[in-house]
């Protein structure tokens, strides 16, 4: 399962940090912070980018590059308006060519990303 397959709402292409509620969960998270958020903002343009070339949007190709994977990832995400389902619903009918999979992988090199998932004291809370 694809936890949080739009980065808890980072790879929409819409989220700005300075516009999280103070007791936003996501202020918390080392991804979201300092220089982490602006690395990784550079990131989220290049798939915006990929997203507008390929006719959809950075969530629906985060998505739909999931979806490409197999029937073995199955990702979930959750959202807050009926607008947001509407759209990643729409990205399951999206078929990506190779040349887009391999931009989008281009755009988003998982050694790019910066910042953990979550602080070292939630880390430690997932292991069982």
């Amino acid at each position: 399962m694809a936890y949080s397959p739009v980065g808890r709402g980072f790879l929409t292409g819409k989220m700005d940090p300075g516009g999280l509620s103070n007791d936003d969960f996501r202020r918390t998270l080392p991804q979201f912070t300092g220089e982490n958020y602006d690395r990784n903002a550079v990131l989220v343009a290049a798939l915006t980018e990929v997203a507008q070339q390929i006719g959809c949007t950075p969530a629906q190709a985060a998505l739909a590059w999931l979806l490409a994977r197999g029937d073995e990832v199955q990702p979930i995400p959750g959202t807050k308006r009926v607008s947001y389902l509407e759209e990643n619903v729409a990205a399951a009918s999206l078929t990506l060519s190779e040349p887009q999979l391999a931009a989008l992988e281009a755009a988003v090199p998982p050694a790019e990303v910066t910042g953990t998932r979550y602080t070292a004291e939630s880390m430690r809370a997932t292991r069982l």
